[in-house]
């Protein structure tokens, strides 16, 4: 199922490495790219000037109110806009695995090794490589120095008494997320080193993978007919290198920490900030055949001679007693420890380092409330938990990697699926933890439903999920800087109801608490330009908050649309209660969210315009596709519409509501007539039933109402919705056209595509590829029979923005044919996880088809 032209695009990023070395058991499976590689094609992010004239001409009101928001946001206020459309992040081809377990904070490591993305401060992103975080290497042998390098192919123009420029086609990089290695064969030196970083991120771990750590496992292979002693030195400069890293009253000290028969020593840099203090900590596990050496502090500017040749002279640093004093104002302070052992010749050893952040309590850009990290719970708020937190890590590393291996074994043997599937589902999971991602405990204040009972049709004020398992949230976008982005979220939380259940649930009754709410406080909307209220009762919210104002308390932040019009907000929440229910079997998450499910699905009756039983959309076409006009029932929002009705009488049943199942089932039977009389053209459904020149686009997502269908368990005899056939004559028609008659096939489906084959041009989203997108449709096409269409469909994707762009670790949200991209680092992509549930839907149908002769 791998395609000749993919396993061109695989060779192409490893064809400059000149080694032969593979590094000590980097597995086959992965992203896999040579240090020296340099991508050939270099794309620009849409902005505002990239609106078409046509598009300028029907959105001037919204041009001219956006540039009066961003100019006082930017400009008075000095604040950074939700959506920035004049100042998108440049596309840096840069990014390796983020280090870090979830909600905690991440610091992504680039793929040439480099510290160049940081995300400490809540749900804030600033892209800042700092140079003198590194590591060095250093061989001696006999008693001298033979040997030192900084593992870096960059030759800055600072700290010029280092040995920079290492040569990178002797080095590569290899990334399975949560884990990743860098294998550097030393020139000359008859020496391979292996780098494995491994984050605590554990399918159904709500501890550990909560932590702030990563730890950085050092294999060092000696082919030499002589021993060898080896240091390998790690530095690292006290802040992130933003503006507060010259603020002043910033301070390091070194630590020995020794408890249950285990050690680790370090470092501990303390930044002192007023608001989100935090200690970085970078240390090394002490054993009796390893030596620990430090250097408390030393400036990051100038040659800074007198570290390096500290290390040079015996491979270790001085280790001085003691703290450093804290920084004056326009200074940097920066630490390194250094760790040595033995290596015989022929041989092997390996050196552990662990780098950990405690920032235990938070504040969002309001400052209005004070939150608690998750790991907190296990580690105390008192911001003194590096120590803990290190060794913690230097000593339960090897049993978070028996259980990575064990939860992506199966998935990686499995021969009939092709390897850059593999590469895809477990790198695109990087999202769930650098997505800006916070993970809080809930304080006993909160009243997730604003005061409103269960038997009010509200809920419990502390649901028992998230009392237990806190508080998620994670952006639509590092640039779309909006928590828990619901239309987004639709696609994306395949990823956590697969792999983290709970934290699936506590959004859901988060978004369920906020529902029966309303802010009736009227605000101006950019698209509309008139007055309307921020938020209205039995309408799901878009969003539930900035993370540079207060997300929880103000909901909404997205201003583009007055999000009590969409359609599909409400339908999207009922599909995943149901989807929900249907892997958890929770009975108790069903009947909490029965009521709201129904007082939603009644708040859209009001779009039944002609009492035909199917909604119908004026405008804008939904929360999703908010570019594209639609008039009429369409064939997105009308499928959705269709399928929720279809999982209301599912529930209904369940629950033994009868009225409500013949309420509902009164409905569907309307519902899915009146859809397939004004939508279905013969060959697939019409995008929207208005009969304008453009309504019969084929959308490339028409079937997402029945893909959650199928993801649920139903999709046939009583509880079908839409009739088999057409769903795959659609499918077909989609693949054809939207994936085949598109750059050759090879980037992927785009979203609209006229019926002659050529894409729709009518709106900035229709002519996009928009990769989450993209792999539910692979999903839908995998659940109907089609795996073959689903996996080259996808495929396309992956190797555009993986092997092509140079997009690995921040899949955008979307890209054209040629030149542009859009919202780098995005939530939907998460949606891979659907193919997989697809697949495993598939796997268990054969075996049951297999064991009973009954099919279809």
């Amino acid at each position: 199922m791998t395609s000749e032209w993919g396993e061109k695009s695989t060779a192409d990023l490893m064809s400059r490495y000149v080694s032969k070395e593979m590094g000590y058991n980097v597995p086959k499976e992965g992203w896999r790219i040579c240090l020296a590689h340099e991508f050939k094609e270099k794309r620009k992010p849409f902005q505002a000037k990239d609106v078409s004239l046509s598009n300028i001409w029907g959105h001037i009101g919204l041009g001219v109110r956006y540039l009066k928001f961003w100019y006082k946001k930017t400009q008075v206020e000095k604040k950074a806009p939700f959506i920035d459309m004049f100042g998108a992040q440049p596309l840096r081809q840069i990014y390796g695995a983020p280090l870090g377990g979830i909600g905690g904070g991440t610091i992504t490591r680039g793929w040439r090794g480099e510290f160049c993305r940081w995300q400490l401060n809540p749900g804030m992103y600033h892209y800042k490589t700092v140079i003198p975080n590194q590591f060095t290497v250093c061989l001696r042998r006999e008693g001298k120095t033979v040997y030192q390098q900084v593992l870096s192919v960059e030759r800055p123009p600072t700290l010029q008494g280092w040995n920079w420029g290492y040569c990178g086609e002797y080095a590569f990089y290899h990334a399975l997320y949560p884990r990743a290695w860098t294998v550097y064969d030393l020139p000359g030196q008859n020496v391979t080193l292996t780098c494995r970083q491994i984050s605590p991120v554990i399918p159904h771990d709500y501890q550990d993978s909560s932590l702030p750590v990563a730890v950085l496992v050092w294999d060092i292979e000696n082919k030499n007919e002589y021993d060898l002693d080896v240091s390998i030195m790690f530095t690292m400069v006290n802040g992130s290198g933003q503006k507060d890293d010259k603020c002043g009253g910033h301070w390091n000290e070194p630590f020995h920490l020794e408890k249950e028969g285990e050690a680790v020593s370090g470092v501990l840099l303390h930044h002192c900030t007023a608001v989100n203090p935090y200690t970085l900590c970078i240390a090394a596990r002490d054993q009796s055949d390893r030596e620990i050496s430090h250097q408390t502090a030393f400036s990051p500017k100038g040659p800074c001679f007198s570290l390096w040749n500290d290390l040079i002279d015996d491979g270790r640093l001085d280790s001085p007693t003691g703290s450093s004093p804290p920084t004056v104002k326009g200074e940097k302070v920066a630490a390194a420890v250094a760790v040595g052992c033995s290596v015989p010749a022929q041989g092997h050893n390996s050196l552990e380092f662990c780098l950990a952040w405690d920032m235990p309590k938070m504040t969002f850009g309001s400052q209005e409330k004070e939150h608690t990290r998750r790991y907190t719970r296990y580690f105390g708020t008192k911001g003194d938990a590096s120590p803990s937190l290190s060794h913690y890590a230097l000593t339960h590393y090897k049993q978070w990697e028996r259980s990575i291996e064990e939860w992506q074994r199966p998935i990686l043997q499995d021969s009939s699926l092709p390897s850059w599937y593999k590469s895809a589902l477990f790198n695109e999971l990087y999202f769930v933890a650098d997505g800006g991602t916070v993970w809080t405990e809930m304080t006993e204040d909160v009243d997730i439903s604003g005061g409103i009972r269960s038997e009010d049709g509200g809920l419990p004020a502390q649901p028992a999920v998230i009392k237990e398992y806190g508080r998620f949230a994670y952006l639509e976008g590092q640039e779309y800087r909006m928590y828990n982005t619901y239309d987004v979220h639709f696609y994306s939380s395949f990823a956590l109801i697969m792999l983290w259940p709970k934290l699936a649930l506590s959004v859901q009754y988060d978004i369920a608490g906020s529902v029966v709410q309303q802010d009736l406080t009227e605000r101006l909307y950019l698209m509309s330009g008139q007055y309307s209220p921020v938020k209205t009762k039995n309408v799901v919210p878009h969003d539930i908050g900035d993370p540079d104002d207060e997300p929880w308390v103000r909901v909404n932040a997205y201003l583009i649309h007055d999000t009590a019009g969409w359609k599909d907000l409400n339908l999207k929440f009922v599909l995943q209660v149901y989807r929900d229910f249907h892997l958890t079997q929770d009975r108790q998450y069903l009947q909490d969210m029965w009521p709201i499910c129904q007082a939603v699905m009644e708040s859209e009756l009001k779009f039944d315009l002609d009492g035909d039983g199917l909604i119908e959309n004026s405008g804008y076409a939904d929360q999703t596709y908010d570019g594209w006009i639609v008039t009429g029932p369409s064939a997105y929002c009308g499928g959705m519409w269709v399928a929720s009705l279809c999982v209301m009488c599912k529930m209904a049943r369940l629950l033994d509501s009868e009225e409500s199942y013949r309420h509902y089932k009164d409905l569907l039977d309307r519902g899915s007539a009146a859809f397939e009389k004004l939508l279905w053209n013969g060959k697939y459904y019409n995008y929207d039933s208005s009969g304008r020149e453009l309504s019969n686009s084929v959308m490339s997502d028409q079937c997402a109402g029945h893909w959650f269908l199928r993801a649920s368990g139903l999709g046939d005899g009583e509880f079908q919705a839409f009739p088999k056939e057409k769903i795959q004559s659609a499918l077909k028609s989609v693949f054809d056209l939207n994936v085949m008659s598109f750059a050759g096939g090879q980037m992927g489906a785009v979203n609209g595509m006229r019926p002659e084959g050529v894409p729709d041009h009518s709106s900035v989203q229709s002519d996009e590829v928009w990769i989450g997108v993209v792999y539910g449709l692979a999903a839908t096409m995998i659940h109907e029979g089609m795996q073959e269409e689903g996996m080259r469909t996808a495929e396309g994707c992956y190797r555009t923005v993986w092997e092509k762009l140079g997009m690995a670790f921040q899949t955008p949200e979307a890209y054209c044919e040629k030149n542009i991209y859009r919202s780098l680092a995005y939530m939907r992509p998460l949606s891979i996880w659907a193919m997989q549930l697809a697949l495993n839907t598939s796997q268990k149908d054969q075996t049951t088809t297999a064991q009973t002769g009954v099919t279809d």
